[in-house]
């Protein structure tokens, strides 16, 4: 109770803006949010990317044992 107390007196402490390590939360939230929009290009970039190469894996495969099939027909 005598803790809680004592904080609640105790002197606040003032921030130092000018100071070079400190950051306001604002800034960081702005720093996260261009990160974010880099790697959803970067994910996009390689999503595109696995796609062209599974087709063109995809064409190689169909050009080397075409698919035959066997349909007869019964009359």
């Amino acid at each position: 109770m005598f803790n809680l107390i004592k904080k609640l007196f105790s002197p606040t402490k003032k921030w130092d803006l000018d100071d070079p390590n400190y950051f306001t939360v604002i800034e960081k939230v702005l720093t996260l949010e261009k990160e974010i929009k880099y790697l959803k290009q970067e994910n996009i970039e390689l999503t595109n990317s696995l796609y062209e190469c599974e087709n063109r894996i995809q064409s190689q495969i169909d050009n080397i044992h075409p698919v035959i099939y066997n349909i007869e027909s019964k009359d």
